[in-house]
């Protein structure tokens, strides 16, 4: 859980360690983001007021930072020191770049039997798995929204404005639903697995959705720590991973980051065209594992419902 104790340490380290350089950010009227290189020099590459409403493409200061590196077959993965304003200033993205064709998906339920509670966590990520990640949203103690198993509907469809849903076909396809409208994928035999978040982040093809630009439904000031999951035009899934990047020990676990249309921006730096976010916060975690068995680790700080999973034998 958090500690107020630990929060205002990290706090104290962020001011500290940034109160030379900030004014190298815009102030709060006009958000940034910027990449860090290995000599600390920011480059801003958004603007939060010249916030494209469409992304064509990637850009290319982001793209051209990342540096991937080979996992299991059909997964890659990489770090990514970016800094925007306050306490976002030090933030290490952590990517994970996923080919289904080549590293099977599967969803898995995490929720007690016997206390109906959260139980999942990264520690239980099967031995076949090259990447294990929270998946979904949750009320209470079950997962948000439409929720698919080994071709079993578990849970129906939820409503909301910017809702998105992943589809996992038997084949290993994947397929991306915008909005909450699913009648034509129910009862599919085709559907080995699916679930819903929320909210959307990128819809149709590079689209930010307009709440995320206008403040209606959506809090465009709210930081915290953020876990998303997108699709690229080449069809792989991306997940991006947010860590505050700061020396202070346990730091990084801690719920401080980017904003909703801040993560918006980077997922369309780095190419996806489509991307929703998934429970961040405290909730965040994510595991990599390569062909040699060496595994990284970025726990999160309580138990969730619900998990994506990729790897050989759809990592089951």
């Amino acid at each position: 859980m958090r500690r107020p104790g630990a929060a205002a340490l990290v706090l104290g380290a962020v001011v500290a360690a940034g109160a030379a350089g900030s004014a190298a950010l815009a102030g709060p009227s006009d958000p940034t983001l910027a990449v860090r290189d290995a000599q600390g020099r920011l480059d801003v590459w958004w603007r939060a007021a010249a916030a494209p409403a469409h992304w064509a493409a990637a850009d290319a200061r982001l793209a051209a930072m990342v540096a991937w590196k080979p996992a299991a077959d059909g997964v890659e993965w990489a770090e990514l020191p970016i800094a925007g304003g306050g306490e976002a200033r030090a933030i290490r993205l952590i990517l994970v770049r996923i080919d289904p064709a080549l590293a099977p998906l599967a969803v898995v339920w995490g929720v007690d039997a016997a206390s109906g509670r959260p139980a999942w966590t990264i520690d239980r990520a099967p031995p076949g798995a090259a990447v294990a990640v929270n998946a979904g949203m949750f009320v209470g103690s079950v997962p948000w929204g439409w929720l698919v198993l080994d071709g079993r509907e578990v849970l129906p469809p939820g409503t909301g404005p910017l809702s998105s849903a992943l589809v996992i076909r038997r084949d290993g396809r994947v397929a991306w639903v915008d909005g909450d409208d699913l009648a034509a994928w129910r009862g599919r035999p085709d559907v080995a697995f699916a679930f819903q978040s929320y909210p959307s982040l990128l819809v149709g093809d590079g689209d930010v959705p307009a709440p995320l630009r206008t403040g209606a439904v959506i809090n465009r000031r709210h930081r915290d720590a953020r876990l998303t999951l997108g699709l690229d035009a080449a069809g792989r899934l991306l997940v991006v991973l947010t860590r505050l990047d700061v020396a202070v020990p346990g730091a990084d676990r801690l719920p401080f980051g980017l904003t909703v249309p801040e993560m918006a921006a980077v997922m369309g730096g780095l190419g996806a065209r489509r991307a929703m976010l998934l429970d961040g916060g405290i909730s965040a975690q994510l595991l990599v594992r390569d062909a040699a068995n060496e595994t990284r680790r970025w726990p999160g700080l309580r138990p969730v419902p619900l998990a994506l999973l990729a790897g050989p034998g759809g990592a089951r």
